[in-house]
């Protein structure tokens, strides 16, 4: 890589970049033909952080900077190279070694440089780009994840009124890709601000997405080996626990969003804060219907009972944000509000537990939730049903799920129907689809 990094120095930047790109090209390509598995050496890493960063080599020497012009020309050079080139381990090597964080001072120059071919990869819709970012988000830390997904944030929801609909068209193109973006931004704004509540056209987006197609959040969990223990500090296999979150502390963080500081307002206009709740409701049942299909896929991949793709912590720490939130508020002023999130709280625990997807036991439950306002439905999901028979032995590994039916409007066996109520029939909310929830509205 010497003989290769002389010869660059005496091109200039632009040039440089694109032969340092083309020099990578052969390098990995070779290596693939001789190793299932290359290694990234640290001659390609310097080569791509000194001509495609401009992060200079020796430390005394000025850091180089390319002007807008030679910037978007070099993101269209790399837009077109991972157009170009067939063989998708190639791509896919080429942009781990573009694009994986480091640890070092190159990082902030890679990861704007990442977010910029992102977006131009989304407004032509180079599709190749889009599926090694998917790969790219599943194997990165998820502190990076959640800046490329900001940076997508401010480009389409922030830049130019109306751009987001370019990013709602990519759903056709790149599944793999939106739901990893879900997945980066319901962990990006959790609520926990008023400034980490989602804007209202990422909401509407998204909800639109996953109500088209609810397997939409599925899609990396379907198509990956998965080992029972998950790497922490990565995304989730699903953006599951992220949208729960959103759908339970949705009522009660808009009710503590502060007014704009503007002047009066028409009360007949409707502010965006009101037209999120009906996007909320419609995406807690999307959510309560994915659930409800996990437990054929848990079981056809042999993870019934050992993977839980809702995390028990995470239900702690949505139940404490919850806590906190209901202490916040005046409990006089938010009791619509409180009841309308703990609601949607115990049937997506209802839920999750019955399908397999949340493992705990009910004690665990009772004791997380012992801080929350007594909500009628949360309490019948923690007291549970009539007591289960003693497992016999299970295998090694193997945590016994609460399998027991969700809360319907047929009564539960263990709670007699009153004589002087009839039994409620099953609705059906999408055609063919029996779906024994009320929606929360």
């Amino acid at each position: 890589m010497s003989d290769v990094r002389h010869s660059l120095l005496r091109r200039d930047a632009l040039s440089a970049a694109k032969e340092a790109l083309y020099h990578l090209d052969i390098y990995f390509s070779s290596q693939l033909q001789n190793v299932p598995l290359p290694i990234v050496d640290k001659g390609p890493v310097e080569l791509v952080e000194e001509f495609i960063f401009q992060v200079p080599k020796e430390r005394s020497s000025q850091t180089k900077r390319l002007n807008s012009l030679q910037e978007l020309q070099l993101l269209e050079i790399m837009c077109s190279y991972f157009q170009e080139q067939s063989k998708d381990s190639v791509r896919q090597i080429i942009f781990s070694s573009l694009f994986s964080p480091q640890g070092n001072k190159a990082d902030d120059s890679r990861m704007a440089l990442l977010g910029k071919l992102v977006s131009m990869a989304v407004a032509v819709c180079r599709v190749p780009v889009l599926e090694c970012t998917a790969s790219w988000l599943q194997r990165t830390p998820a502190i990076y994840c959640m800046r490329l997904g900001q940076a997508l944030v401010d480009d389409y929801c922030g830049l130019v009124p109306g751009s987001i609909q370019t990013l709602k068209q990519i759903f056709s193109a790149s599944p793999r890709f939106c739901c990893q973006f879900i997945a980066a931004v319901t962990m990006r704004y959790d609520m926990s601000s008023d400034d980490l509540i989602p804007p209202l056209d990422l909401l509407e987006m998204v909800v639109s997405w996953i109500f088209e197609d609810p397997r939409l959040i599925l899609i990396t969990f379907l198509n990956t080996p998965i080992a029972a223990s998950l790497p922490i500090g990565f995304l989730e296999l699903t953006p599951l626990s992220g949208l729960i979150r959103w759908c339970v502390k949705a009522p009660l963080a808009y009710k503590r969003k502060k007014p704009p500081l503007s002047g009066t307002k028409d009360p007949a206009v409707s502010s965006p804060d009101q037209d999120c709740h009906p996007l909320y409701s419609k995406l807690h049942l999307s959510v309560l219907q994915v659930l409800m299909m996990l437990q054929g896929h848990l079981t056809e991949k042999k993870l019934y009972g050992r993977l839980g793709l809702v995390p028990f912590e995470h239900v702690v720490s949505l139940v404490e944000d919850l806590s906190r939130l209901a202490d916040e508020l005046n409990p006089l002023n938010a009791s619509q509000e409180t009841e309308l999130a703990l609601d949607r709280l115990a049937q997506a625990l209802q839920v999750a537990m019955a399908s397999g997807a949340l493992l705990c036991t009910r004690e665990d439950l009772r004791t997380v939730c012992s801080r929350l306002p007594h909500n009628n439905l949360l309490q019948l999901v923690i007291s549970g049903p009539v007591q289960q028979p003693t497992h016999a032995a299970l295998p090694p590994g193997f945590y016994p799920p609460i399998h027991t039916p969700p809360l319907g409007y047929a009564p539960h066996a263990a709670m007699p129907a009153h004589p002087a109520l009839p039994a409620h029939p099953v609705q059906t909310f999408i055609p063919g689809m029996a779906f024994p929830y009320r929606p929360i509205r």
